[in-house]
Order: C-alpha cells, then structure tokens, then sequence
C-alpha cells in the first residue's frame, strides 16, 4: 500500500480522511479525485494542499478514461471510495444523478481497479441501505438490506457490486457502513451545520415533522480512524459497521446546537415532513471494536462542542457555500414545507 486513490476526497468526510491519513501515514501518497460538484471544497484541504505525498486530479469516476489515466500515471495501488451523491432530499427531487454517480460510477471504478490489479479497494458505504428500525435493535452486519430513498438504494446497489465482483472474479474488496457523521467541513444542507449557520444567522431553524427521528451519531475523525483500521486490518469480502452507540433524536440535537451557540428555543420551525423519512438508524459496531480494536475517541459532549467551535470560527467558509447556489437549492427545498 503505497499510492491512495481517495474518490471524493474533496468533500466533507473525504477531505477529512486525506488529513487524517497523511497526518498519520505521511509515506503514504494520496491521489484525490473528485469532480467537485456542489459540495467538493478544495478549501477543506488547504492545510495539506503543498505536503509533498499530496495531489489533487479533478476528475469524473463515470469516466472510465479518466480514472484509467489517474491508476496509471500514478500507480494506484489501493482504492477508498468515498464519491458519491449523498443527500436524501436531493435524490428524491432528482434520483437519476444518483444513479449515475453511485452505481454506474462505482461500476467503472471496479472495471479499471480490475485491470490495474489493485492491492485493495475500500467502498465507504451508510447505514441507510438497512431501511428503518423500531424503538428498539441494531443494525449489524447481517441485516437485510431494505433501502427506502433513491440514494439509499443507490448506494446498496453499489454494495452490492463491489460484493459481487469480490465475490465472482475474488477481487479485492471490504465494504464499510457508517452512522450519520459530524464534524468540520460538512456541507451546509445537512442537520449540524444547517442549524448551526441559521441560528447565527437568526433564521428559522426548519425541522422535519414532529423531529423525534433518531440518528446514531459519530465524530468524523472517529470514522477516519475506523476506515484506516478497516484499510489495514479488514478481511477481503466482508462487510463493517461503524457507529458511535450515540442515538439522538434530532429535536434534541436542534436544542442543543441552539444551547452552544447561545440563541433561543423559539427559532425552531417544524416543517413538512420528507417523503419516507426513516425513522431510526442504529448500529451495533461490535465486529470491528472485536476484529480490529477499533472504538471511537470522541464523546459526544465534546465532539459537538469541537464541531460548533469550528463552525463558529469558519464562518467565511460557510458564508461563502450558503451565498451561492445553495441559496437556490435552500428556497426549493423549505419554502413550500413551512
């Protein structure tokens, strides 16, 4: 393992996995191939962006030319697959970019890791293929997948590739299934940072439903830190739950975020609920704490208050996404719920 094709590693959980492994593993060379689109930000890599086992290729995974012409000129010899369309309202409102991007995309990275002979391939995967739990269990490593959004099953259908090409041709391949993820250079359409930039801008704080929903949540470096035991300890063919043991229902989350950064209760809006909205995730990460020793480093208490910090401190990184395009996006997707 000495040459990385990190896909998406300009994004939120990307950009913070190439730090964290060049921070840990500085031998290693990090290839970063992201076709940044609405939520790839190469600011999320300005601290690393000169080290010299670093580099950025802007590139499309759909296009079997370009990810060829990167495995070659660079010698890839291992793949974390984090690209993907990743937000539930936008795979409802337009699936077929989902599609494309998560399962075909993925298909062309199989073929060309296939021919190149690659050492290992990691595809970093959700907790959502499972579907929706009760009141009680978990989700492990043995339940059946049951997507419910175009981009759960986007990404299921996608696990389900990589499985079956390790399966048929014996390639290479582990798979990874996480809980929802927090932390710095999360792109603003998503719970933490949405609430944390509309309390301070003052504006109303949109919570789907009656927000008891509850999400299993886990401090983004403690994701990194799982994917990198997973790298280099994960038995080729299987499956990896990652979570946090940290379920939250999002109208706490909402008051607590509102508590850390010292605005009121009354800004929270509830508004119309999506179409199925699952109503909670939690993972039983027994496999890899056992298999690999692998347990998170981060309390909640004081991974959110890490997070809010950052937010706080960052405030032009934000201010820049939300004043864009994301304006547009923001009116289409709450105006008519309120």
């Amino acid at each position: 393992m000495k040459n990385i094709l990190v896909t998406g590693g300009a994004g939120f959980i990307g950009s913070n996995f190439v730090q964290f492994m060049l921070n840990k593993y500085p031998d290693y060379k990090i290839v970063n191939f992201d076709s940044l689109t609405y939520a790839g930000n190469l600011e999320n890599l300005t601290t690393i962006e000169q080290h010299s086992n670093y580099l950025f290729v802007k590139g499309d995974i759909c296009s079997k030319e370009q990810v060829s012409a990167v495995f070659r000129q660079h010698a890839i010899d291992t793949v974390v697959h984090f690209a993907a369309e990743s937000h539930v309202d936008r795979s409802i409102t337009g699936p077929a970019v989902f599609v494309q991007t998560n399962v075909v995309g993925t298909q062309v990275l199989l073929d060309v890791s296939r021919e190149f002979g690659i050492e290992r391939f990691l595809h970093v995967s959700t907790d959502e293929v499972y579907g929706s739990l009760g009141a009680t269990g978990y989700f492990t490593e043995e339940t059946p997948m049951h997507p419910n959004s175009p981009y759960s099953a986007s990404k299921a259908s996608s696990d389900l590739l990589v499985l079956a090409y390790q399966h048929t041709f014996g390639f290479p391949a582990v798979v990874t299934r996480c809980s929802n993820n927090y932390g710095p250079y999360q792109f603003p359409e998503k719970l933490i940072p949405l609430m944390i930039a509309n309390a301070m801008n003052d504006k109303p704080l949109p919570v789907y439903g009656d927000g008891l929903n509850v999400r299993d949540w886990l401090y983004v470096e403690d994701h990194c830190s799982a994917i990198s035991a997973v790298l280099h300890g994960g038995t080729l063919g299987d499956v990896y739950n990652i979570g946090g043991h940290n379920e939250w229902k999002n109208i706490d989350i909402v008051k607590l975020v509102l508590k850390e950064v010292g605005k009121p209760e009354s800004l929270i809006t509830y508004v119309k609920d999506r179409p199925g909205h699952d109503r909670r995730y939690a993972i039983d990460a027994t496999k890899i704490k056992n298999e690999l020793g692998w347990v998170p480093a981060y309390q909640f208490e004081s991974g959110i208050k890490k997070t809010v910090q950052w937010y706080l401190a960052n405030t032009q990184w934000w201010e820049r996404i939300i004043s864009g395009e994301y304006k547009k996006y923001y009116a289409a997707q709450y105006s008519e719920r309120t």
